[in-house]
């Protein structure tokens, strides 16, 4: 869900957790639910996508006062709105200009938002071209994953540097580096869930394959321990060759919401019970424990009014497939539905202005127009539809 990579993009991770989560909704959190029809949401969400876009450029499918990776976020909410909406409102603009960007840029995909959208768009409309799109991104990023004997060799093809084979003496197999350049080191934890899902598509093992490398990695390497002041929670970057840390305060949205989403699909096309124990024990850190939001349960990262940022256009938190994918646990879905409804109200309440909003989801509502708050607030109003 929300807002939400070239390479560190190719799964999802895992560890063995048995203890019960508590699932319950804090009551501090503001306005947890609404009444608001299935219809009147539909509407509020697609109002806010017809209005971003007379910021689209269609000779490059970009979007004007945003980056190229979160132009690909937008097409991912129009695909979205159109699965939730029982629509096909959105397709030929999501189409065409997913088709566009990847015939300009080919295998290009910075954080592998464009293949992420690229699926959705596939599951919304059945295009097959747009599925292949998402499989030539994968090859290509895969080059990009540490393999067991990369790792005990300390070297890989695509890198001029010594890999560290191990840090705190667990295999670096299964990491996945943020960028392809040579001599780039770092290794991040950002998913999208991309393995799982081409699994779920196309039964290839190769996929499940990828996803158990790089979950094993993380679950070693890159999810804040009980000793922790976030336990459960993504940690950000790894690096490959020495094994230095980002800051432990780097705790982002995306980290745990897009881990969160692969996590769910894993887990529902395995049947493993340990994917759906880690699920639910860091959804609980996420939702319930994490530094980004207040005692009132708003999401106050990417908060800038003034300029567009990396904190604006990565802000998630991935819980629709969550939703999706767990009928079964009434106590998760209750948990999920009140977090975006918090979410949702704060936005109509407190960050709005007509079909205008705010990244600032505590307000004040906006004076003007941006293309980042806009973008910001398309996942939330789409999971909405849905999480209610």
């Amino acid at each position: 869900m929300f807002a939400a990579l070239l390479p560190h993009v190719i799964v999802i991770a895992l560890c063995g957790m048995s203890v019960a989560q508590d699932l319950g909704v804090p009551l501090s959190w503001r306005k947890f639910n609404n009444s608001r029809p299935t219809s009147e949401r539909i509407s509020i969400s697609q109002n806010a996508i017809n209005t971003i876009l007379p910021q689209l450029d269609s000779s490059t499918g970009q979007f004007n006062g945003i980056g190229y990776w979160q132009a690909a976020n937008v097409f991912s909410a129009m695909a979205l709105q159109d699965q939730v909406a029982k629509t096909t409102t959105n397709k030929n603009i999501v189409v065409n200009n997913l088709k566009l960007v990847f015939g300009l840029f080919k295998n290009y995909d910075q954080f592998g938002w464009w293949a992420q959208a690229a699926h959705y768009a596939f599951k919304s409309y059945g295009d097959t071209e747009l599925l292949n799109n998402s499989i030539a991104t994968w090859n290509s990023v895969s080059n990009y994953m540490i393999t067991p004997a990369q790792a005990q060799a300390g070297k890989t093809p695509f890198k001029s540097f010594a890999l560290a084979g191990t840090c705190d003496g667990v295999t670096m197999a299964g990491g996945v580096f943020w960028r392809p350049t040579t001599d780039d080191t770092a290794i991040n934890s950002i998913t999208t869930g991309l393995s799982s899902y081409l699994y779920e598509t196309t039964r290839d093992t190769k996929y499940l394959s990828a996803a158990t490398m790089a979950a094993n990695w993380i679950k070693a390497h890159n999810i804040a321990t009980s000793s922790a002041s976030n336990p459960g929670i993504l940690l950000d970057t790894e690096d490959g060759d020495n094994c230095s840390r980002s800051p432990a305060s780097w705790l982002f949205t995306y980290n745990s919401g897009k881990f969160l989403e692969g996590l769910s699909v894993l887990a529902n096309v395995t049947g493993d019970s340990q994917w759906e124990q880690l699920m639910l024990t860091t959804a609980a850190a996420a939702i319930k424990n994490a530094p980004w939001q207040g005692s009132n349960g708003i999401i106050i990262e990417g908060a800038d009014t003034d300029s567009n940022n990396d904190g604006v256009g990565f802000k998630g938190t991935g819980l629709l497939e969550v939703f999706r994918r767990t009928p079964q646990n009434s106590a998760l879905r209750i948990l999920i539905h009140s977090y975006v409804d918090v979410q949702y109200n704060a936005l109509l309440d407190l960050a709005s202005s007509g079909n205008d909003y705010s990244a600032n989801w505590l307000g004040p509502q906006p004076s003007g127009f941006t293309t980042w708050g806009q973008l910001a607030a398309l996942d939330v109003l789409v999971a909405a539809v849905e999480a209610n």
